[in-house]
């Protein structure tokens, strides 16, 4: 694809069209946004509580030392620590939710932006009815619903990859807090 068909599609799309391609740009920038700022935050937390784990595999019994989210738990219980396990839980999936809905909304935006280029394909046309008329218009208007896949499968991607590394952290706080109340 060539300068001169990309300034021909722009030129020739409606309203519709660019708010459709704007909305798939903000989210494709804002699912690279969580992905990258949850992917640091979570290492970072994660090497927290690995350190705190095996502080505690070598007999420490106070976590109040190390930076584990259960540093600040001054009653060992079972049901104490689960209170911050479900904290830990809430924190690691942040972002999990926007990343979920912009990759189930935006093959939808796309294929929305698709339909009303048809649309107003077919309703400009009149008496011209020819293919060579109908295909190139109908080419423009499918790059909609290919923005919208575009977007939707790196966000499912980074949906995933994600909740691993969550699913990951919190095995390591489950394993600190079984750690703890054998210590009670």
């Amino acid at each position: 694809m060539n300068f001169e068909a990309i300034f021909n599609f722009f030129g020739n799309s409606s309203i519709i069209t660019y708010v459709v391609l704007i909305w798939l740009s903000l989210y494709f920038i804002l699912s690279f946004s969580i992905f990258f700022s949850r992917i640091s935050y979570i290492a970072a937390w994660k090497n927290k509580e690995k350190e705190s784990l095996e502080t505690l595999l070598l007999g420490e019994k106070d976590l109040s030392r190390t930076d584990s989210i259960l540093r600040k738990c001054t009653d060992t219980s079972l049901n104490h620590l689960e209170i911050y396990k479900n904290l830990a839980t809430r924190r690691a999936s942040g972002g999990l939710t926007w990343l979920s809905i912009i990759a189930s909304t935006s093959p939808f935006i796309g294929l929305f932006g698709t339909v009303i280029s048809i649309l107003e394909t077919f309703g400009g046309l009149g008496s011209q009815n020819s293919l060579s008329i109908i295909a190139p218009q109908i080419s423009e208007a499918l790059v909609a619903t290919g923005c919208g896949i575009l977007v939707a499968i790196p966000a499912y991607t980074f949906h995933l990859v994600i909740k691993a590394r969550a699913f990951e952290l919190l095995s390591i706080i489950d394993s600190e807090i079984k750690v703890l109340s054998n210590h009670n």
